[in-house]
């Protein structure tokens, strides 16, 4: 059976570039097809900017690597046109089980609040992920997007200028120039653009390797996350074992550090080890295998003049917690809606600094609750790991100690505490979910949900309040939706709006997050604060 990470689907092409007498000019270049760089390219091109991405692949990713996608990019693939095809295709779950040797030591539920249109997290293969988004980038461009993709396009050098960036691209037909006015570097972890520009990460390496495996196989075991530690079959290390669409199966086992990784991979060593994980009578076909090591590290800067720096490239985590691509996807979510106001002249260059200081938060917190993670799972002294199992016994019998388990704390998204964009919170008794700086938290509204209502541009969500139909300020106009609590007979929204207030004026940005709230609507405030969300009065 040919799977779909053995097809090409954006073969080589011979583009007009490669002819032309001086270097063409793009608006804006993404490098990397992978999820961030293909999602970055849909958004842009969604919102009318012209963009091209290189890759010098010209298939999607070969292996599941990122599985595990959380509801909020979910929510933001919603908005790209294919958050409904992984929702399809992938294996939904809410319920995670904490495994202590032989015994299960208790349970989670990720999502235990109702009236959300996402599930709390899916499992699929990054490899369908790709698939979708570049159906996606091919639908909107057969409809006019000003979007291309060019498979086999290997960026050789970046010379990045203060009024843009000069690239040189190999091709199987030899190499050419071009330029842009704008670069977004979605070339992963490796990132080679962040070689070229002589940037680094700034981190920590742990001292451990884990294995990594896609099985495909058949069995009864239930769609939930599954963590050991301390396993018969892994002894003195820990495992974690997800289920994939196509009856593929994720499985993590740790390995410690001084192993022979090239060794390790072998399937004459890999078997054994899943036999005696999951029996010797389950048949097991293996399709990927790799061995990682932890690593908690970012670039000091998102931003570098024209040059912007998105999902792995940026920063990397280790992969308990689910928080790589979802985190890149939220990285695009906050840079795209401000990159086409700068390139429109409606928001100065500066806004772009916010995405900086925002998405750098977020990889902080990230690496914050990886590096706990990893200290967890793999303890480096004989009183941490006495800890560590003192918390797992307890936790059996006593919520108190259940929290102190960390399996990888799974991926929430940022709240964006601070953020030179927010006006100060203005709502008293609203609920401290909603603040300024916070995502959008899903309502059911009887005729669908509040994200689909809310789009991807300004909005002024009015509940139970009075307000015009629309308010402009620094040539940016926030459309009003209106809504009343009583429009959710289950009371999620006044519950996630409104708390003990009886009213509610807020202003959401393009990217969902809360920019500001009040009691009631005032012109002056409401236009002070949309300026604000849009750098000019920060």
């Amino acid at each position: 059976m040919t799977r779909i990470f053995e097809t090409p689907l954006y073969p080589y092409r011979r583009a007009a570039d490669q002819d032309a007498a001086t270097p063409a000019r793009h608006r804006v270049i993404v490098v990397g097809a992978g999820p961030i760089g293909l999602a970055a390219a849909i958004d842009l091109a969604q919102q009318g900017v012209e963009v091209l991405v290189l890759d010098d692949n010209d298939k999607v990713s070969w292996g599941s690597r990122a599985i595990c996608f959380a509801k909020r990019p979910l929510e933001i693939l919603d908005r790209l046109g294919c958050g409904q095809p992984m929702v399809d295709k992938g294996v939904v779950w809410n319920l995670g089980k904490v495994f202590f040797g032989e015994r299960k030591v208790y349970e989670f539920n990720l999502l235990p609040e109702g009236g959300h249109r996402r599930p709390a997290f899916i499992n699929l293969q990054q490899y369908y992920l790709e698939q979708y988004l570049y159906e996606r980038l091919v639908e909107i461009q057969q409809a006019g997007a000003p979007v291309e993709l060019r498979g086999r396009n290997k960026v050789l050098s970046v010379d990045a200028q203060e009024d843009g960036v000069t690239l040189e691209v190999e091709t199987p037909d030899g190499p050419y120039t071009m330029q842009a006015d704008w670069l977004i570097a979605c070339d992963g972890a490796g990132s080679p653009i962040r070689g070229m520009m002589g940037l680094d990460f700034v981190g920590r390496v742990f001292e451990d390797n884990f294995l990594i495996a896609d099985v495909v196989m058949e069995n009864d075991f239930p769609t939930e996350r599954w963590f050991w530690f301390d396993p018969p079959f892994n002894r003195g290390q820990s495992a974690l074992l997800h289920k994939q669409p196509d009856n593929v199966w994720r499985i993590d086992l740790q390995l410690g550090w001084d192993i022979d990784r090239d060794a390790a991979v072998k399937p004459e060593n890999v078997l054994p080890r899943l036999r005696a994980m999951l029996g010797d009578e389950v048949q097991i076909e293996l399709e990927w295998v790799s061995v990682y090591t932890f690593q908690c590290r970012r670039m000091e800067k998102f931003r570098h003049g024209r040059v912007l720096f998105a999902g792995d490239s940026a920063h990397q985590v280790s992969p308990f917690g689910a928080r790589g691509a979802n985190s890149g996807l939220q990285d695009t979510d906050n840079l795209c809606w401000k990159l086409k106001l700068v390139i429109d002249g409606a928001a100065p260059d500066s806004l772009l600094d916010s995405y900086d200081s925002e998405r750098v938060q977020g990889a902080d917190e990230n690496i914050l609750n990886s590096t706990r993670s990893t200290d967890f799972i793999t303890p480096k002294s004989e009183i941490s790991r006495v800890f560590r199992d003192a918390v797992l016994d307890l936790s059996e019998a006593y919520d108190f100690a259940r929290p102190l388990v960390n399996s990888g704390r799974l991926s929430v998204p940022c709240v964006h505490d601070g953020s030179p964009l927010n006006t100060p919170d203005a709502l008293p008794g609203a609920p401290a979910r909603s603040r300024p700086g916070a995502p959008c938290a899903d309502a059911p509204l009887g005729d669908g949900f509040l994200l689909d209502r809310l789009g991807n541009a300004f909005t002024l969500m009015t509940i139970d309040a009075d307000a015009p139909e629309q308010v402009t300020a620094g040539g940016v106009t926030a459309k009003r939706l209106a809504l009343s609590a009583g429009g959710d007979p289950g009371g999620a929204l006044a519950e996630r709006y409104l708390g003990t207030a009886k009213a509610g004026v807020y202003l959401i940005r393009p990217d969902q997050i809360v920019a500001g709230r009040w009691p009631a609507y005032d012109e002056t405030t409401i236009q002070a604060a949309l300026r604000r969300a849009i750098g000019r009065d920060a």
